[in-house]
């Protein structure tokens, strides 16, 4: 007996569901964040910022007073002078961000998840620049708040209060977090942690020095666009005496930014170009 097949009832074919958006810059935005902090050594460089800066800072408003100072003083400067040497720690950060993908093999993984590349780094940028800002914003007000405890004794303080005071102590933060950032370019440039974080200290630290050597009518044009000296006028209230002529607060931070867009804008362009 010849065996029948029974027709069963047809059921309407639906769409499959959109996908749960991992692969737009919100995913990748959730994704990075919760990249960056379970890595240890992220606290640990935070922990050593705002350590330095604050006791660096503590450290020369005891020296204010104890030694003579004129009209051009300003204490806020001085509390927040930690800022020259944990500028190192924040650039190296940014760096650290982006080359441990290469370094622990990872990129290739975080690829496969997120194809589109743009948008991988504006996450991964985006993220840290949020969590640097943060921490910076406490690190300098902390760090200030410090160093006028310090000096209010010698009635040599400043307040909140004061005109370009409280500018001078957020521009600290933003300071911060443009060099992070400028980092992180370099080490999307470099791809290799130990050559993106050196790259880093000598445009910050090494430069300021070796322009020095510069005859003194190249000094006063070259060393105001260096991105830390640039940067670093929007964390002064008192003008620094000429020359060298600098920049004033807000120009300057535009010049460090320049800096650190264009080493994003280059790392991301040879980004697209070269395998993962």
């Amino acid at each position: 007996m010849a065996s029948t097949v029974t027709d069963a009832p047809l059921v309407p074919l639906t769409a499959m569901p959109a996908g749960s958006g991992n692969a737009n810059l919100a995913g990748a935005l959730k994704s990075e964040f919760t990249k960056i902090r379970s890595v240890r050594s992220t606290y640990w460089n935070l922990l050593g910022m705002m350590i330095v800066t604050v006791g660096f800072g503590a450290l020369a408003a005891y020296g204010a007073t104890r030694n003579p100072h004129g009209p051009g003083f300003d204490p806020t400067m001085h509390s927040l002078g930690g800022l020259y040497l944990s500028q190192l720690i924040i650039a190296a950060l940014g760096v650290i961000v982006i080359t441990s993908e290469y370094s622990t093999k990872m990129i290739s993984t975080s690829l496969t998840a997120m194809p589109r590349r743009g948008t991988f780094i504006a996450a991964k940028a985006i993220v840290f620049g949020a969590i640097a800002l943060v921490t910076g914003l406490i690190t300098s007000f902390a760090s200030f708040f410090v160093g006028q405890a310090i000096m209010s004794s010698h009635h040599i303080d400043a307040t909140l209060s004061q005109p370009g005071v409280l500018r001078a102590v957020a521009g600290g933060a933003l300071f911060l977090t443009a060099v992070g950032l400028l980092g992180f370019g370099i080490g999307l440039l470099l791809r290799h942690t130990a050559g993106a974080i050196c790259a880093a200290v000598a445009l910050l630290f090494v430069a300021s020095i070796l322009v020095n050597l510069l005859p003194e009518d190249w000094q006063n044009h070259v060393d105001r666009w260096l991105p830390a000296i640039a940067g670093g006028s929007v964390w002064s209230v008192v003008p620094q005496p000429s020359p060298p002529a600098t920049f004033g607060p807000w120009t300057g931070l535009a010049v460090l930014c320049g800096w650190a867009a264009l080493a994003i804008a280059g790392g991301t362009y040879l980004f697209r170009k070269r395998n993962a």
